[in-house]
C-alpha cells in the first residue's frame, strides 16, 4: 500500500448500504434538519446524548473496555484493547457529533475496531462539548489527553491520533496546535469524514445527494461554534492551515457526503505542504460510515484499509530510523 495516493475503493455496493442510505433519507436527515435549527434543540440533543454515557454497547469477547483515569484530562475517557495490541503503542480517538453530542460510549464500534486494526490500545477522549463549552475547551482537552499519554511513558512516534466528523476537526486542530507549539508530533493521524471548514461558506457539493447531513444546517452549526472567533483561524478551520511538518494522514470519506469537498481540500492542502496523505473516497457511502461496521461490509473493509495504512506508516518510520542510524 502506498501512503501518498488517492483511492476510490472498487467494491460492489452492498444491499445493506442501499437499504441503509434509503432509511437515512427518510429518518436521519429530517431529524438533523430539526435539531440543527434552534439553540434549544441543540441543548435538548446534548441532554439526550448524555444517555449514551449510561448505555452499554456490546463488544466482542476479545475486546476489553475499562475507564482510563488520567487526572490531568478534562473528562473521563474510555480505553479499548483489541486482539494483538501492545502496551508500547497507543492511539487516541476523538468522537464526532457536531461538537454537541456523542461520547466514547456511542462510538464503541469505532473504538474497538480501530484498536484491533491498529494492534494497540485506544483512548477514546470524552472532551467538553457545546452548547455549554467552546471549541477552545475541546482543543484544550485533546492536548491535555495527548500530554497524559506521553506522561505515561509513551513516545510520540508510538502514538496515533484519530477522529470522525467534528472529531476529525479536533484531530487536525490538535496536530496544528502541537506543531505550532514546537511539541513532538504523533506518528500519524486518521480522519473519518472530517468537518474541517467552519467559515461561513455555502456547501453546494452533494447538498442533495447526502442522505444524512443537510448542508444548510451544517452551515448554521458552524456559525454557532465560531461566534466571537475568527473562522479563518487554522485552529477553527484547519483546512486553511499550513500543514508543513505534520505526520502522514489518512482521510476517509464518502462520495455523496456534503463534507466530501473539505475532506479533499484537506488532503490537497497537506500535500502542498509535503505531507503524505492517503485519501480514500468510498462510492455512495454516508457520513462516517465506518461507525456502521456492524451492518455494512464496506465499513468493515475500511478498517482493514486503516490497518494497512498504519502498518505502512510503521514500516516507513522504521526504515527512516534505520537509515538515520546508519
Amino acid at each position: 500500500m502506498r501512503i501518498d495516493t488517492d483511492v476510490v475503493p472498487d467494491y460492489p455496493l452492498s444491499w445493506q448500504a442501499r437499504a441503509l442510505t434509503g432509511l437515512m433519507w427518510g429518518t436521519v436527515k429530517p431529524v438533523s434538519s430539526l435539531l440543527m435549527r434552534h439553540p434549544l434543540a441543540l441543548a435538548g440533543a446534548a441532554r439526550l446524548g448524555e444517555l449514551g454515557r449510561v448505555v452499554r454497547v456490546p463488544c466482542p469477547e476479545h475486546v476489553a473496555l475499562a475507564p482510563a483515569a488520567f487526572s490531568a484530562c478534562g473528562g473521563a475517557s474510555g480505553c479499548a484493547r483489541g486482539r494483538g495490541s501492545t502496551s508500547a503503542r497507543w492511539s487516541s480517538t476523538s468522537t464526532g457529533g457536531g461538537y454537541f453530542s456523542c461520547s466514547p460510549r456511542t462510538h464503541r464500534s469505532i473504538t474497538w475496531r480501530l484498536s484491533a486494526a491498529a494492534g494497540r490500545p485506544v483512548l477514546a477522549l470524552d472532551y467538553r462539548q457545546g452548547p455549554v463549552h467552546k471549541l477552545a475547551d475541546s482543543l484544550a482537552d485533546a492536548l491535555d489527553a495527548y500530554d497524559c499519554v506521553l506522561r505515561q511513558g509513551y513516545a510520540p512516534e508510538d502514538v496515533v491520533l484519530a477522529g470522525d466528523s467534528a472529531g476529525g476537526h479536533l484531530t487536525l486542530a490538535t496536530l496544528l496546535a502541537l506543531r505550532d507549539a514546537g511539541r513532538p508530533l504523533p506518528a500519524a493521524a486518521i480522519c473519518l469524514s472530517p468537518w474541517a471548514d467552519l467559515t461561513d461558506i455555502p456547501r453546494r457539493e452533494n447538498r442533495w445527494q447526502d442522505p444524512m447531513l443537510p448542508a444548510g444546517r451544517v452551515r448554521w452549526l458552524a456559525r454557532r461554534w465560531t461566534s466571537g472567533l475568527d473562522p479563518w483561524d487554522p485552529l477553527v478551520s484547519p483546512v486553511h492551515g499550513d500543514f508543513t511538518g505534520l505526520p502522514p494522514l489518512m482521510i476517509v470519506t464518502g462520495s455523496t457526503e456534503v463534507l466530501r469537498d473539505e475532506a479533499h481540500r484537506v488532503a490537497a492542502r497537506a500535500r502542498e505542504s509535503g505531507v503524505p496523505v492517503r485519501y480514500e473516497e468510498w462510492p455512495r457511502m454516508p457520513h462516517v460510515f465506518p461507525i456502521l461496521a456492524d451492518v455494512l461490509p464496506e465499513a468493515r473493509q475500511a478498517f482493514r484499509h486503516m490497518a494497512r495504512f498504519l502498518k505502512e506508516v510503521a514500516t516507513t518510520g522504521s526504515a527512516t530510523g534505520d537509515t538515520a542510524a546508519a
